[in-house]
């Protein structure tokens, strides 16, 4: 079982930047994790997800060269960096994460395990 706990959200102004980190309480060696993000109203969509490795990313279309994932087995930590943020990026975002064993990547659709979110909050 694999408990997230996200934190670093907060509000900033447009234009700022944020990082967000998910700890797991377990080892995430064999996981590959993800943020999401859902705006009121809106549906949760994948922002970014990462190989068991860290060396194979991707990144949806709306956030690339802004923002950027990562992580850190050795102490079992994925980050998303966010810079040059906007007011469309205000939302709930949510680590996830989902056994990664024998894949380099898994869709979206694939993370079953989540976190319970940390709002970032971006105004004018």
């Amino acid at each position: 079982q694999v408990q997230l706990v996200e934190s670093g959200g907060g509000s900033v102004q447009a234009g700022g930047s944020l990082r967000l980190s998910c700890v797991s309480s377990a080892d995430i060696a064999n996981y590959c994790m993800a943020w999401f993000r859902q705006a009121p109203g809106k549906e949760r969509e994948g922002v970014a997800r990462v190989g068991r490795l860290g060396t194979t990313s991707d990144h949806a279309d709306s956030v690339k060269g802004r923002f950027t994932i990562s992580r850190d087995n050795a102490k079992n930590i994925l980050y998303l960096h966010m810079i040059s943020l906007k007011l469309v990026d205000t939302a709930m975002y949510y680590c996830a994460a989902v056994d990664c064993s024998g894949r380099i990547l898994r869709t979206f659709e694939d993370f079953n395990y989540w976190g319970q979110g940390t709002q970032v909050t971006v105004s004018s």
